[in-house]
């Protein structure tokens, strides 16, 4: 029966009885600013009950658009940062699960075998001709570093908190990827909606510069009428044209989001809706539960806390066990035999006596890492707060404008009506003319204009407020 040496029994005991030993402050989460009962911003958002697609984060179905739901689908397939993203996720999870190993005994197997011998007589080997022998071994050893002062299980809850925080930055890359493709989706067919707009009142500059053709040619009318008509004509030409630009910008930005390339994408045009979609409240108590960003730097912050403890480990001395067993012998079947078995344990001890102050100055950078990370957190909820009351009040104020907006150009319209005829009938020149029209003309487009920053308000929105209604964010435990 194999006997263990009293030194090693009492190193190994005592090492098991302090392993788990944690010299990590214990984390809170960091007081961040005082929550408020009510958005400041908010007189009149109702508390709406979203469908069941909604509820689950596809808010873009608010808009009742099966061209933009596919596009969003899309998205989170083919998006190459959403990609770039998940890789870091997966890199993270990957990351505790080594240093979550280091826990555990690391065991190896060696084998060796060899045949040597001469030729002939040697001055090795005098009076012997041809000599040969053979040499086998087979061992297995292993070697464990105990957590005695928590540094691995620390460096595991860094490293945990951490791929939490990335699986945030994930969730908040993805809010930000389908929030783009809405904002630049709506956009474009806002563009579209301009150019129908444009097209007519190029349709209608048409007929009036004929028309002042004719009557110049009828000597009803003088030579600076037809080219005010022209000059009209054309800048409207060289504002549809410019709105076609627009619209290719948007359709290649649409291309990167979707995955695909600029050159081969193309989003035919489509009816452009004037729906606003009303954005279901939420209190701002939970807005920091439903924020992916604001959780992504909480645990940053958490992550910042055990490096402390990493770092105070450093103080005391760090202990390895290691074992070995292994049998030598002239043959494989000889390896088995108990005669030719040997082993060994051991203890190696390290401490650092001296080092001038760098184990401090380590511990001061994790805690001043701690301080950062927090600062961060804090900063990041002041500015999820903002973003939501300057969307709020971005939401409120849209809708009065966008109903002016729509009063003004129904008013221009039949000031413009009324100007060319009175035009026609010789009661005014056709500067009242020109003037109808471009009064018109910046009317339709603002009409337009302002359902569609409408429309961007409310997305923009739903990214501060996190993008779903189900439930609280909730990050991954574990990898």
């Amino acid at each position: 029966m194999m006997t263990r040496h009293p030194l090693v029994t009492a190193a190994i005991i005592p090492a098991l009885l302090l392993a788990g030993c944690n010299f990590a402050p214990a984390y809170r989460t960091p007081v961040s600013v005082a929550i408020p009962p009510s958005f400041k911003e908010a007189p009149g958002w109702k508390i709406a009950t979203p469908s069941d697609a909604v509820a689950r984060g596809e808010w873009w179905r608010l808009f009742n658009d099966d061209t933009l739901n596919d596009l969003e689908r899309r998205v989170l397939v083919s998006n190459q940062n959403l990609a770039s993203a998940k890789a870091a996720y997966d890199q993270a999870r990957a990351l505790v699960r080594e240093e979550r190993a280091a826990l555990f005994p690391v065991v190896s197997l060696q084998g060796q075998g060899n045949r040597s011998g001469s030729f002939g007589n040697s001055a090795a080997t005098i009076g012997t001709s041809g000599t040969s022998g053979s040499l086998v071994s087979l061992g297995i050893g292993a070697t464990w570093e105990p957590d005695l002062w928590g540094a691995i299980g620390n460096a595991v809850s860094q490293n945990k908190a951490l791929a939490q925080a990335s699986a945030g930055d994930l969730i908040n890359a993805t809010l930000s990827a389908q929030g783009e493709l809405a904002l630049d989706y709506v956009q474009l067919r806002g563009i579209e909606a301009q150019k129908l707009a444009l097209d007519q009142t190029v349709a209608d500059y048409t007929r009036a510069l004929t028309i002042t053709v004719n009557m110049y040619n009828a000597g009803v009318s003088a030579r600076s009428d037809v080219l005010q008509a022209e000059v009209a004509l054309r800048n409207a030409k060289a504002d549809a044209a410019d709105l076609i630009r627009q619209r290719a910008i948007l359709e290649h930005a649409i291309a990167v989001l979707v995955g695909e390339s600029a050159s081969t994408f193309s989003l035919p045009a489509g009816k452009w809706n004037r729906v606003v979609p009303e954005v279901p409240a939420i209190l701002p108590s939970t807005l920091l539960e439903r924020r992916p960003d604001v959780a992504a730097a909480e645990r940053r912050v958490a992550a910042a806390n055990a490096g402390i403890g990493i770092q105070k480990a450093a103080f005391f001395p760090t202990i390895s066990l290691s074992g070995q067993a292994g049998s030598t012998a002239t043959s494989v079947a000889g390896l088995f035999d108990a005669a030719s078995t040997v082993w060994s344990l051991g203890l190696t001890g390290l401490l650092t006596l001296l080092d001038f102050g760098a184990r401090s100055a380590r511990v001061d950078q994790a805690r001043a890492g701690y301080e950062q990370a927090v600062a961060t957190y804090r900063q990041t909820v002041l500015t999820a707060f903002q973003q939501v009351e300057d969307q709020l009040a971005a939401t409120d104020i849209l809708r009065t404008v966008s109903d002016e907006r729509a009063a003004a150009a129904v008013a221009a319209d039949r000031a413009e009506v009324i100007a060319r005829n009175q035009y026609v009938a010789g009661q005014v020149g056709y500067a009242a003319v020109i003037v109808a029209q471009t009064t018109a003309l910046a009317a339709r487009t603002s009409d337009i204009q302002a359902v569609t920053n409408r429309q961007t308000a409310a997305i923009s929105l739903v990214q501060a407020i996190g993008g779903h209604w189900s439930t609280p964010l909730a990050l991954p435990s574990g990898p």
